[in-house]
């Protein structure tokens, strides 16, 4: 394993809070996949869920060197529930292949007032 890039980011929980409750369609439509956003509300502060996977959003899009104006939100996936695994789309996906990156790794972790993500980037062994 080659590591291609890494990137790590922190989502403040009582501030993706405020935003679901100012708008939380909107906020949903711009950073979410249907997944991601059914799997936090299952669970009873979604806030908490949904700022891991902001952050993880953001520790991928380091980890591909780019940030959220080269690559849409949507276009990372983070899964739940068991070993979190990255799901790269579109924009996401196009920066990976043009790096070589083959996979993502993500680990996170929260207290009450912060997530934490952090991302590998790996690609295939030099030579």
């Amino acid at each position: 394993m080659d590591i291609v890039g890494m990137g790590v980011d922190l989502a403040d929980i009582a501030r993706i809070r405020r935003l679901l409750i100012k708008d939380p369609e909107r906020f949903r439509a711009r950073c979410f996949t249907e997944h991601e956003w059914s799997y936090a509300h299952r669970f009873k502060d979604p806030a908490q869920r949904l700022a891991a996977r902001f952050a993880g959003k953001e520790a991928v899009m380091k980890s591909l060197g780019a940030g959220w104006r080269r690559i849409h939100w949507k276009d990372i996936e983070i899964t739940g529930g068991g070993k979190p695994t990255v799901r790269l789309m579109r924009t996401a996906l196009d920066r990976a292949e043009l790096l070589g990156v083959r996979e993502v790794h993500v680990s996170i972790t929260h207290t009450d007032d912060t997530a934490m993500v952090l991302a590998i980037a790996e690609g295939p062994p030099p030579g």
